[in-house]
């Protein structure tokens, strides 16, 4: 990461911590799980609300993390909102393969657009389950599954 990119990705995290997207408990949510990561103590809860066509119409969460885990979570249901349980599933497979440093797929990163800030985390093998626990919880939540704690 060039020093340009990593001054935007600590600000892009300091903001979304600072202000997070989405961040309420959605009543009506059809999908819902809490993720917890027992290493450093993040704990989220994603809400989901699935419209009969299989597509995100309202996605929030709540809780409490580090900085990368929050701002995570709040891009996250930004890009996530509007797309099919399919899409937003495939997002999933390429934001952890990003992080976890795997090779990029044909075409790169194309479904993660502004989560690609979240590249860097890869040179932290510590943070990568900061970064990933929202997305964890919102698999679990689209799986129906209740509870995910990442190790």
């Amino acid at each position: 990461m060039t020093r340009y990119s990593e001054d935007l990705y600590q600000q892009v995290i300091l903001d979304h911590n600072r202000k997070p997207k989405n961040f309420h408990e959605l009543a009506e949510a059809t999908h819902h799980c809490e993720g917890y990561n027992p290493l450093c103590g993040d704990r989220l809860s994603v809400y989901v609300r699935l419209n009969a066509d299989g597509v995100i119409d309202e996605v929030s969460f709540t809780g409490s993390g580090c900085a990368i885990s929050k701002a995570s979570a709040s891009m996250m249901t930004a890009s996530v909102k509007g797309k099919t349980e399919d899409e937003a599933r495939r997002m999933f497979g390429q934001f952890h393969g990003m992080t976890l440093g795997e090779a990029a797929p044909p075409g790169g990163w194309s479904l993660l657009g502004k989560l690609t800030i979240f590249d860097g985390v890869r040179k932290y093998p510590s943070r990568i389950k900061c970064a990933t626990l929202a997305w964890h919880a919102l698999v679990c939540a689209l799986d129906r599954t209740g509870v995910v704690e990442t190790v």
